[in-house]
């Protein structure tokens, strides 16, 4: 069985279903299909692909996303999903990385293809637009048979640390995550998931397109997220049953005049941290289940969510999904006990083959059976598990580790704030003390010296922020995830790779204080 089988076998069963909602468009599975094998056909005999051929998908949300996704499986290529918000250039090192030939875009992102083949002289770019219509299967292919070994998928990394890696997510890696996800999420024919998030994300990829289409269910591909009235009259009307979404989303809905449930059965947080006040203030608000979990690319994406039925934590991202290991482990790879904190650590038939051309960066994440995600976290007495930060951006205050998620959390609890992220910066004395970048909610004043005595009622004084920084936003990547990076280059933190010149500067800094000089302290 491969990715593209699972898919030919759904679209059979059902192929007069309608598989995409678009606006006011729809595409049925013989749709889906017909267009996949005309587009396969094409580049197998157009453009030459071969079985593993790393083939290039740059494209926004839209439905022909989807049949270019499957065709390049059915030709037995590898398909490289390629962020839509990056620049020519950055494109240009992940074609270069991959050693892709291929490239498949839409109108807009195609624009940049005359720079970017003058990079890559052998560059063969293919531009659809409206694959549904301008693809015809000519003739009878005879098609490469792809195993669940074999490699499908070449996710690259969000690049917040260094340069993008290629994580290798074979057949039987996303076939093991769909199968998981569907038991979890209990994800049955009827379901309409809504799709949000970009799809070239790993996370959209998995459960918001192959896990629909594998189970025969129904994509609900929203055209319009802005205003918050566009994209309720979208699920209004076609009336999703799953929701992903990132916490920005659920913040907005607490905010907003909407009352009554939603209809939708379930939502499903993930991409960064839900703080515990969003979770509450929206349960009690809409009376829905909001599921936080956890995953990343490297293991296709999903390890872990709070259960649809059963015990709900906030703040934790639940129990390991179905036939998922997950263990906290110290530095040596010995296995802590629960409420011992240490690197969270994954196995199971989701995990990657290993980063692409990067033998040291894979042995040094793949050991001994393991995936170490570079989290840490604990496991609690029921077996949900927390994360507590990074690793790389945990402090170590006066000898003691402190997480910045647990100082976000407190700062959340400061009536005004909208979103606010931690970072450690160098202390002569302390070693690191914490530096709090704050975003006010709209329509709110915020008093820093205010918030400064907040948190001493709620915080040991060596977690104490020393300094707060009121912003107008948080640098974001595509996905939602806030950029720490950026927040340490602009406290003039140097990283361990060079700052990109051509980056712009986060929003201007509105306000600052030091809470230790406030009165009182």
């Amino acid at each position: 069985m491969n990715l593209f089988k699972a898919f030919e076998t759904s679209a059979r069963a059902q192929a007069d279903k309608t598989a995409i909602f678009w606006a006011q468009d729809r595409f049925s599975y013989a749709q889906v299909m017909h267009a996949a094998l005309g587009l396969a056909a094409r580049l197998k005999s157009g453009l030459g692909v071969r079985p593993g051929d790393r083939v290039a998908l740059w494209m926004k949300n839209r439905p022909d996303f989807v049949p270019c996704a499957f065709a390049v499986l059915r030709a037995g290529g590898v398909l490289v999903p390629i962020n839509s918000f990056l620049k020519p250039g950055e494109v240009s090192y992940i074609l270069e990385d991959c050693q892709s030939n291929v490239l498949i875009t839409d109108a807009d992102l195609g624009q940049h293809a005359p720079a970017l083949s003058q990079v890559h002289p052998t560059l063969k770019v293919l531009q659809a637009d409206d694959v549904f219509r301008s693809v015809d299967q000519t003739a009878e292919e005879t098609w490469p048979e792809r195993t669940q070994p074999d490699l499908a998928v070449l996710i690259y990394t969000s690049g917040t640390t260094g340069r993008p890696k290629g994580a290798m997510l074979s057949h039987g890696n996303l076939l093991h995550n769909v199968e998981s996800c569907r038991i979890i999420l209990e994800a049955q024919a009827g379901d309409r998931m809504a799709v949000l998030l970009p799809l070239f994300h790993s996370y959209m990829l998995t459960v918001g397109m192959f896990m629909p289409l594998l189970t025969g269910g129904t994509m609900v591909l929203i055209k319009s997220l802005s205003p918050l009235k566009s994209l309720l009259e979208e699920l209004f009307t076609h009336k999703p049953t799953i929701l992903p979404g990132i916490p920005q989303l659920y913040r907005s809905l607490v905010a907003s005049p909407l009352k009554g449930p939603l209809p939708i059965r379930v939502f499903i947080s993930g991409s960064a941290p839900l703080p515990v006040q969003v979770l509450r203030d929206f349960e009690e608000k809409f009376h829905t289940p909001l599921l936080e979990g956890y995953g990343l690319s490297e293991a296709s994406p999903v390890v872990s969510k709070n259960p649809l039925r059963g015990r709900r934590k906030a703040g934790s991202i639940g129990p390991p999904i179905p036939n998922v290991e997950m263990s906290v482990q110290d530095e040596h790879g010995r296995q802590l006990g629960t409420g011992e904190v240490g690197e969270i650590c994954v196995r199971g038939g989701n995990v990657m083959l290993g980063y692409w051309n990067r033998p040291e960066e894979t042995a040094a994440t793949l050991q001994h059976g393991w995936l170490r995600t570079g989290d840490v976290g604990y496991r609690d007495e029921d077996g949900y598990y927390f994360i507590t930060d990074r690793k790389k951006d945990m402090l170590l205050v006066n000898g003691i580790n402190v997480y910045p998620r647990e100082i976000e959390e407190a700062i959340y609890e400061f009536k005004g704030v909208k979103e606010t992220a931690v970072i450690g910066v160098p202390d002569p004395k302390r070693g690191e003390r914490a530096l709090a970048f704050v975003v006010a909610a709209d329509g709110f004043h915020l008093d820093t010296t205010e918030l400064g005595r907040f948190l001493r009622t709620r915080l040991a004084d060596f977690k104490q922020p020393r300094e707060i920084r009121l912003v107008a936003a948080l640098p974001r990547n595509a996905t939602g995830k806030i950029l720490k990076t950026m927040l340490r280059e602009e406290a003039g933190l140097t990283e361990t790779h060079p700052p990109n010149p051509n980056r712009p500067p986060i929003n201007r800094e509105l306000g600052s204080c030091d809470p230790k000089t406030a009165p009182g302290n």
